[in-house]
């Protein structure tokens, strides 16, 4: 059975406090929204407090972690987390998780990255047992003392081929970021791959994107995108994703430009076209016909996370809401 399409907005909002998210919340499930996606940052909110707050002041969205990693939480705590997330939204909660970046991991939680692929598996083997009606036993003989009374459901954060496979095998759904639209089809393809190598029914898994808005002209837009993309491109987990993708020759400059430390140099050698393809930009009706070209090639969740100053969040949901 394929998912059905879904329009969701990325918590929390940049620059408004947490103490008035509520309100924002119950403006976008008044709009119509399906869900809210948190996003963790290594020094920004973690990604389940914004979730707390939507859970007594939504009553129909869905509230999902997009995402959290099992190297900074063990399973116990992934698991004993979004059972009392579950129970608090009355079944609404949905565990998105993912391995990160060497730069979370390591830089900021003083980790070993390493075997990402199998860490998200074993992540998954040991939490799915306890979030499951009836529920079993998870690692050391975990069981929550309230187990939940509805499961959960598991998306993956996946860039590449392998990722995408898993998620198709062990999960719902995946989530994938940054993702250029040239580069749909490639993604879509690992993950019926992934379906059809787990003997599952073709489109069965839920696809989700997030989508970075910015709502205002091409060339104004690419300012301000410039900054961001040689940030997050020169990620190494990000570097190989556009690698995987076919853009290696328009990459690698700003990439080593980034990694040299010249990073003045690395937002100048940021890639027009490549961004022109991820960011989102221009009129609300703009924005939503672009999204709605991934929504036709194969993506079935579209995660808005608009970038704008926080006066303007209130009407841009508003103008963004699905119509």
């Amino acid at each position: 059975m394929t998912p059905p399409q879904r329009w969701a907005l990325t918590v929390p909002f940049a620059g408004i406090p947490l103490s008035e998210h509520p309100k924002l919340y119950r403006q976008a499930e008044a709009l119509g929204y399906d869900d809210l996606w948190s996003s963790e940052t290594p020094n920004g909110t973690d990604g389940f407090t914004p979730l707390a707050l939507a859970a007594p002041v939504t009553e129909r969205m869905r509230l999902v972690t997009g995402i959290v990693n099992p190297y900074t939480r063990g399973p116990a705590v992934l698991a004993q987390t979004s059972g009392s997330l579950q129970e608090a939204s009355g079944g609404r909660f949905v565990l998105g998780l993912g391995a990160a970046s060497d730069v979370t991991v390591e830089r900021f939680n003083g980790m070993v990255f390493e075997k990402p692929l199998s860490k998200v598996r074993e992540a998954v083997a040991a939490i799915k047992p306890v979030l499951s009606v009836p529920a079993d036993r998870g690692p050391g003989g975990l069981r929550l003392e309230r187990p939940v009374q509805q499961r959960v459901p598991i998306v993956l954060a996946a860039l590449r081929g392998k990722m995408l496979g898993l998620a198709a095998e062990v999960a719902d759904g995946a989530f994938t970021n940054f993702l250029p639209l040239s580069g749909l089809p490639r993604v879509v393809e690992a993950l019926r791959d992934g379906e059809r190598a787990a003997g599952r029914e073709e489109r069965s898994t839920e696809l989700a994107c997030r989508f970075f808005i910015l709502p205002m002209p091409e060339e104004q837009a690419l300012g301000v995108a410039r900054q961001m993309f040689a940030a997050y491109g020169s990620v190494p987990v990000y570097t190989n994703f556009f690698r995987w993708l076919g853009w290696s020759e328009q990459i690698d400059p700003m990439v080593e430009a980034y990694t040299s430390g010249d990073r003045r140099r690395a937002v100048e050698l940021a890639p027009v076209e490549l961004m022109r393809e991820v960011f989102v930009f221009g009129s609300a009706e703009e924005i939503r016909a672009r999204v709605h070209e991934f929504l036709e090639g194969g993506i079935t969740t579209a995660v808005l996370t608009p970038i704008a100053a926080p006066e303007q969040v209130p009407a841009l949901i508003d103008a963004l809401a699905r119509s």
